[in-house]
């Protein structure tokens, strides 16, 4: 079978809301990353066969087709086309699955992949908000097949952190602990300029605006999210303004322009389980893919794994066996921020960047999604 290359990957900073890219138009955030891309690749930007950008709460200046805008607003081609993917959190993510099966089908040979998400113009659930003046309050109110099939029940990311937290008897104590761990794995990677070769600075901005200098007793002092719950403020992922985008060739394009690749998709497969639930897929996506692609996850030499919430990895954690030392080990969500449609390529970014300076072979990336969704995709650093 043919193989998809990663040539190149780049994000901007996650800007926090109402921060220092708070009012850039998410055209031109998406422009950043792909100018940034096409610039520092030798192949020219009509040579390009398609962009394919996640994106969530296409509204507003993320609508009409945000891939093909993004494109078109850095200055590039005309004849190059682009489509925009929604699987919730995991959309950007999926991006690069496309991306990788056009190519590996041969029907591609230069793609980019990535995303963008101007949290601080279009909050979370926009869309939503948009169709109640047409009675619409939910994407599922008036279905009578959902209602048949899974009752009246809220469909809800907080209630689903929550329930996590419960079965798996994780404490509010123990979420705040590794809130605070991934704050701390984040400010030393800034520190230690970790992520100084794949942020590509805009607006000013150089670096990430979300990481924390807090504290067990400051945690400890917000409210919960719901009455009698544990789930807060601190426990959850960072809304934030970002792009991202990777650049993906086949071997063909390698020869054609003298690129060096630095990774190769070894596996990528997606699976769901209860929606209801919501944020728990990444437990039996992580064991589909390792029964598929003959892998084992102790071969996996760093894990990303989304905090949307502190309980979903940490209940992830608990099922795999896999070590938190080699999970997320620049931090996640929780202080690095989840641009929704751009967070999968972002944590890509990083995880191929972690490899090369760690000298690591294999990383593993996985992500909960709406309607209880989740991709797995696993690199191979050359």
């Amino acid at each position: 079978m043919a193989e998809a290359y990663i040539v190149d990957a780049v994000r901007t900073p996650t800007g926090r809301r109402k921060g220092g890219l708070a009012d850039v138009h998410g055209a031109d955030l998406g422009a950043h990353v792909l100018k940034t891309l096409v610039d520092r690749n030798a192949i020219p930007d009509n040579d390009y066969d398609d962009v394919v950008f996640g994106c969530v709460d296409t509204i507003g200046p993320l609508a009409g087709d945000i891939a093909r805008t993004c494109w078109l607003a850095a200055g590039l081609s005309d004849e190059v086309p682009g489509t925009t993917v929604d699987r919730q959190c995991g959309s950007s993510q999926q991006a690069v699955h496309f991306a990788a099966q056009a190519i590996m089908a041969g029907v591609n040979d230069v793609v980019v992949a990535g995303g963008v998400q101007t949290m601080t113009q279009i909050p979370i659930s926009s869309a939503m908000l948009a169709a109640e003046p047409l009675g619409f309050s939910d994407p599922f109110s008036g279905s009578q097949g959902w209602v048949a099939r899974y009752g009246d029940v809220p469909v809800s990311q907080f209630n689903s952190a929550q329930m996590i937290a419960d079965k798996w008897n994780i404490s509010r104590e123990e979420m705040e602990a590794f809130a605070l761990e991934s704050h701390t794995r984040a400010l030393r990677a800034i520190e230690e300029g970790r992520f100084d070769r794949e942020v590509a600075p805009l607006n000013g901005v150089e670096m990430d605006e979300t990481p924390r200098n807090t504290s067990m007793e400051k945690m400890a002092e917000l409210a919960p999210l719901a009455e009698g719950g544990t789930i807060t403020a601190a426990v959850s992922s960072q809304t934030c303004d970002a792009a991202s985008a990777m650049l993906l060739v086949s071997e063909e394009a390698l020869k054609r322009y003298n690129l060096t690749p630095r990774a190769r998709i070894a596996h990528m497969s997606v699976r769901a389980e209860d929606p209801i639930w919501m944020l728990t897929a990444p437990i039996p996506a992580t064991a589909y893919a390792m029964k598929r692609s003959g892998m084992r996850l102790e071969d996996m030499d760093l894990v990303e794994i989304n905090e949307a919430f502190a309980s979903v990895p940490m209940a992830w954690l608990k099922e795999t066996g896999y070590p938190h030392e080699k999970t997320n080990v620049n931090g996640g969500a929780i202080s690095l921020g989840h641009p929704l449609g751009a967070t999968g390529t972002k944590l890509m970014t990083t995880l191929l960047h972690e490899l090369e300076r760690t000298g690591g072979r294999y990383g593993l990336q996985t992500m909960c999604e709406g309607g209880g969704q989740a991709n797995v995709t696993v690199i191979e650093r050359l």
